[in-house]
């Protein structure tokens, strides 16, 4: 159904990216309209070739738009069984040894400033004063 739904999603892209070119814009554009005015030997007339072009303009708009979140509905819904994290897998030992152990975390006293006698243990570290 993903598949399906993007297919018509691209269509509808590709769709919607051709009439919009095909609508004259304020400088000319590349409108087809039928040769300026409206007064050649067109079958429609510039204004209702405007009108038409535009309400297909927002057909095309709406229904992407509707694809779209049908789109991402349907995708969530099927991923929310499975996660990325699950498709990654643990290299198996070829010769049946045991899991590599994990590294050791540090020791954290080690990491402490060391108290001296101008500052207790239980106040904030400070930088040196510079007297």
């Amino acid at each position: 159904m993903e598949n399906v739904l993007l297919v018509i999603l691209l269509l509808l892209a590709l769709s919607l990216i051709g009439i919009v070119l095909l609508q004259r814009s304020e400088g000319g554009g590349l409108g087809m309209g039928g040769g300026g005015g409206g007064g050649g030997g067109g079958v429609m007339s510039a204004r209702s070739a405007a009108t038409a072009l535009s309400k297909l303009t927002w057909v095309l708009g709406i229904s992407f738009l509707a694809c779209s979140l049908a789109l991402t509905i349907i995708s969530a819904q099927n991923s929310a069984d499975s996660s990325v994290t699950d498709l990654i897998s643990a290299p198996a030992a070829d010769d049946g040894d045991a899991a590599p152990a994990t590294p050791a975390l540090p020791d954290v006293t080690d990491m402490m400033p060391s108290s001296s006698d101008d500052q207790p243990t239980d106040a904030p570290a400070a930088p040196p004063r510079a007297d």
